[in-house]
C-alpha cells in the first residue's frame, strides 16, 4: 500500500475480520475478471484466487467450468444443525467493463483513496465476496460451525445473462444446491437516509423481470443521394423514439407500498397507496431506482445501421432493455408490439422472470436483528430492485432469495450511480459495517 493509501486504514482500529475483508477486495479488484457479453468473460483468474484463498484455512472448492474460462467457484461450509435446510449465499465474480480514460484512477489498480476503496467491482460486487470470503476464512481458522450448512458460490457471467453461470449450473449441476431453499446474495442491507437523518436499510425482497429485444427494421437499399422512401434507419428510428417516449401506467406491488409506507412514516409525508410517486424526492439519488420500479420501462440502449455515408442500408437494429413487473410481462411486450406496428420485427435476445418473495420469517428476521444490532437506529425495509440477480435462477429449483449485501453509506453519496460506474468505488467504514453485520447474521440465521 501506498502511505497515502496507509494513512487512510490507519483512521480505523480493525479487526483482522475486517483488515481480511478490504484486503480481499483490493486484491479481487486488481484482477480483471471483465465480461464483454455475448460470451466474451473470463473468470479464471479470479475463481483460481477465490479457490486459493478458500484452501489457505483448508476449506475445499470446486470450479465448474461451462466454458473456457467461465468458472463457477463451489465450496460447503458444514453446519451445526444437520436437520436444516441450507443456505445458498452467493456472489458473481465477473464485472462490466470500465473505459479508464473516463476515470480519475487506474479501474483495476485497486486503490485506497479518499476512505474509499476504488475499482472496478468495488461496489458490483467484489466487496460483497470479499466478505463473504473474510467471514468463512475466520470461521475455518477458529472452528466455528454455523447454525446450518451454507452453500458458498461464486458465479460467472451475471453481469450479461448468467449464461455460463447460474442458468448453467441449475441446469447442469442442480444437484449442487440440493437440500438448500433459501438464497442470500447482492444489492440489499444498504442504507438510505431520509427525512430528519433517518436510515432506512433496504433489503432486496423483490425484483424485475428482464426482456431485452432486438428490434429489426428492413428496407431498400441504395444511394444516399437519391429518394428512398423504404429507409430501414427511417423505419426504425420512429420506432425507438416511440418507445422512448412511451409514458407507462403506474403499478405498485406489495413490497413498493411496504418499502414507501416506511419511507411516509420516517419522514412525516402523507402516504397514498393509488400514487407514491410525491414520495420519490425524499429518497435523493435512490429516487431513480426505486421510481423504476412503479412501472415497466423499456430503453434503447443500442443501435446498429449502415456501413457508409452514402449507402443506404438494408435493415437497420436496435436493443431494447426492457424490465417488467412481478404479474406485468405481458403488457411489456404488448406494449412494445404495439408501439413498433406490424412491419418492424421482435426478437428476444435475453428474457428472465420477475420476482417477490415475503419479507417475514427466520431469516428476514436474522437480516433486520443484525442491521438493529450494527445500527439501533436503523430501519429495515423491503424493496424492489429494478434490475437482476442471480437468485433468478435459483428460484427455478424452489430457492427463495434475498437481496443482503449490508453496507451503512453517507448520506450525500450517489451509490446507486456506482453500479457499472466511473469511478466505482465503496467507503471503508462502510465495509466494516457491512462484514460485522454479515457474520452477525450468518451467525444467527
Amino acid at each position: 500500500m501506498t502511505s497515502n493509501e496507509t494513512d487512510d486504514l490507519a483512521a480505523f482500529t480493525l479487526s483482522d475480520l475486517e483488515r481480511d475483508a478490504i484486503n480481499l477486495c483490493l486484491e479481487m479488484i486488481r484482477i480483471p475478471s471483465v465480461n464483454y457479453g455475448d460470451g466474451k468473460g473470463d473468470e479464471k483468474d479470479v475463481a483460481d484466487f477465490v479457490r486459493a484463498k478458500l484452501a489457505e484455512v483448508g476449506i475445499a472448492s470446486k470450479i465448474y467450468e461451462s466454458a473456457p474460462g467461465r468458472c463457477n467457484v463451489v465450496a460447503t461450509i458444514e453446519g451445526s444443525d444437520v436437520t436444516r435446510p441450507g443456505l445458498v449465499l452467493h456472489g458473481h465474480i465477473d464485472v462490466v467493463p470500465a473505459n479508464a480514460e473516463d476515470w480519475s484512477v487506474d479501474p483495476f489498480a485497486g486503490i485506497i483513496k479518499d476512505g474509499m476503496i476504488w475499482g472496478r467491482g468495488a461496489v458490483d460486487m467484489k466487496n460483497t465476496d470479499a466478505m463473504i470470503l473474510a467471514i468463512v476464512r475466520k470461521w475455518a481458522r477458529s472452528g466455528y460451525k454455523p447454525p446450518r450448512r451454507i452453500l458458498l458460490v461464486f458465479f460467472a457471467d451475471e453481469e450479461a445473462g448468467s449464461i455460463y453461470g447460474s442458468r448453467w449450473m441449475v441446469k447442469e449441476h442442480p444437484e449442487v444446491f440440493a437440500g438448500c431453499n433459501e438464497a442470500v446474495s447482492e444489492v440489499g442491507g444498504f442504507s438510505v437516509t431520509v427525512g430528519d437523518n433517518k436510515r432506512l436499510y433496504l433489503v432486496e425482497a423483490a425484483q424485475k423481470g428482464i426482456h431485452w429485444m432486438r428490434l429489426t427494421a428492413h428496407g431498400r437499399a441504395g444511394h444516399g443521394s437519391m429518394m428512398n422512401n423504404e429507409n430501414a434507419i427511417t423505419a426504425l428510428s420512429v420506432a425507438v423514439a416511440k418507445i422512448g417516449a412511451h409514458v407507462w401506467p403506474q403499478r405498485y406491488s406489495k413490497t413498493v407500498k411496504t418499502f414507501l409506507r416506511h419511507v411516509a412514516t420516517a419522514t412525516g409525508k402523507p402516504f397514498n397507496e393509488d400514487d407514491l410517486r410525491p414520495l420519490l424526492p425524499e429518497l435523493g439519488s435512490a429516487a431513480r431506482m426505486i421510481g423504476a420500479t412503479f412501472q415497466n420501462t423499456a430503453n434503447p440502449t443500442l443501435l446498429e445501421a449502415g456501413y457508409k455515408a452514402n449507402v443506404i442500408p438494408q435493415s437497420a437494429s436496435a436493443i431494447i432493455d426492457g424490465r417488467f413487473l412481478p404479474g406485468y410481462e405481458s403488457e411489456l411486450n404488448a406494449t412494445v408490439r404495439d408501439l413498433v406496428g406490424p412491419d418492424i420485427q421482435i426478437e428476444t435476445v435475453t428474457r428472465d422472470i420477475a420476482l417477490e418473495v415475503e419479507f417475514e420469517g427466520p431469516l428476514v428476521e436474522a437480516m433486520c436483528a443484525a442491521l438493529t444490532k450494527e445500527d439501533p437506529e436503523g430501519i429495515p425495509v423491503p424493496y424492489m430492485m429494478s434490475g437482476g440477480t442471480d437468485n433468478k435462477a435459483l428460484s427455478e429449483l424452489g430457492i427463495a432469495g434475498y437481496g443482503f449485501s449490508p453496507l451503512r453509506l453517507p448520506p450525500d453519496l450517489d451509490f446507486m450511480a456506482l453500479f457499472h460506474g466511473v469511478d466505482e468505488r465503496v467507503p471503508i467504514d462502510g465495509i466494516i459495517f457491512g462484514v460485522r453485520v454479515l457474520e452477525n447474521f450468518l451467525e444467527n440465521c
